[in-house]
């Protein structure tokens, strides 16, 4: 376990690395920012002393190692577009994200699994098909899209909920349930696949041949076999949970860590993408980490 654990360790922080250098030079390719920050009447000189204000003048890779050093020190830098701590920022979004994520990871977890089992035990009836038009409906509509017809509904036709923006409990409700409605699918279908496969093992027709009754057969045999599918996808989708989706965040005005992002490539503003995005991968790579351990107590088939 030892030696696994400090190989993966060191292609994390390989591949954060990797990341780092992409989002870097992405957000770079984006666009001057300077020409947003300079007034129509700023001269070529004052043009060149504020990107020696804001250190853009020096080269690429000189720029790129004082990005990275600085945040292996947790310092991500000064936001271009109003000088503010990038980091300080970042924390003061964080939270607003993580209220939303979290309850929506909660609930598309412990949903979709449920609708999973329901799939799989009712396979091939009016349940079994209903829960796949959810699952494809979920998967196929724009997450935008979702969001306006949401507040159309509830806030222009039937005025029962807030349209947008952050203050009451009422105010949770839709990007909740929108977050929840996109991550609902893909835990469904993974719970219905694994457990049709897990219902024709040998060991599930011996647990039925020993005279266990069909509830203990799926809940205590199939479905603990079938949870290594859901950890991946658990691992996938926490990162996303905690920062927010940047389109759900945007069209609600949820001032999260997602219309934090998209109002900083609107900015151009290198170091505030820069510090979203290795938040970002920082947090996914924590959760796959941490998944591949928690792989070998959920089930005992698999060793290191």
């Amino acid at each position: 376990m030892g030696r696994f654990l400090l190989t993966r360790v060191i292609q994390s922080i390989v591949t954060i690395l990797v990341i780092s250098m992409v989002v870097f030079l992405m957000a770079r390719a984006s666009g001057d920012p300077v020409v947003l920050l300079a007034s129509d009447k700023a001269t070529a000189q004052d043009i060149a002393l504020l990107k020696q204000q804001l250190g853009l003048d020096q080269p690429v890779p000189i720029q790129y190692w004082v990005f990275i050093t600085n945040a292996v020190r947790g310092n991500l830098g000064k936001s271009l577009a109003d000088r503010g701590d990038v980091a300080q920022l970042i924390g003061e979004r964080l939270p607003n994200s993580a209220a939303i994520g979290i309850p929506a990871l909660f609930l598309s977890t412990v949903l979709g699994m449920a609708m999973g089992v329901a799939a799989a035990v009712k396979r091939d009836t009016w349940i079994d098909k209903s829960m796949r038009v959810v699952a494809v409906l979920g998967q196929s509509m724009p997450a935008f899209w979702v969001s306006i017809m949401a507040i159309f509904v509830f806030s222009v036709l039937l005025r029962i909920l807030p349209t947008s923006g952050m203050g009451s409990p009422d105010h949770y409700i839709l990007p909740i349930a929108v977050l929840t409605f996109f991550a609902l699918p893909m835990r469904m279908r993974l719970m219905r696949s694994s457990l049709l496969e897990i219902l024709n093992t040998e060991y599930v027709k011996q647990a039925r041949a020993k005279g266990l009754s069909e509830t203990a057969v799926v809940w205590r045999h199939a479905v603990r076999n079938a949870l290594s599918p859901q950890l991946t996808s658990f691992g996938l989708t926490l990162a996303f949970a905690i920062t927010g989706a940047v389109l759900v965040e945007t069209v609600f005005s949820w001032p999260g860590l997602g219309l934090l992002a998209y109002q900083a490539m609107l900015a151009r503003d290198y170091p505030l993408i820069q510090g979203t995005v290795l938040l970002v991968a920082v947090l996914t790579i924590g959760a796959n980490l941490l998944v591949d351990v928690l792989y070998a107590y959920v089930d005992p088939r698999i060793t290191y």
